[in-house]
């Protein structure tokens, strides 16, 4: 993997907006989204979310795209460095939970 990846875990908020981008969303619609998919779990405010949103563009790990009509809004999506790093976080988590699980079933 990339340098990109050598920070270690996601923090749960760029986990799900990486996820959420998997198709392109605007602000708003993430926020949406995120609540939805962790069944209203994980409400991320604005500030929140555009603070991630320009560290995510910065890392190169989601671009903006640009919409076909004229709008204030900006669309984002995941590019393949971003699926990448997503890829590496599901083995981690996944690694984690198996651990648990072995470990738990001991007892």
């Amino acid at each position: 993997m990339g340098e990109s990846f050598q920070q270690g875990a996601l923090t749960e908020a760029t986990y799900y907006i990486l996820l959420a981008l998997c198709e392109p969303r605007h602000g708003y619609g993430i926020m949406q989204y995120i609540t939805e998919i962790s069944n209203n779990r994980v409400n991320l405010g604005a500030g929140t979310l555009y603070g991630a949103l320009n560290t995510l563009v910065e890392k190169q790990w989601i671009k903006s795209v640009s919409t076909e009509i004229k709008s204030r809004k900006k669309e984002y999506v995941i590019t393949e460095s971003g699926i990448e790093v997503l890829k590496e976080e599901m083995k981690r988590l996944e690694e984690l939970l198996q651990t648990g699980k072995v470990i738990l079933k001991g007892e």
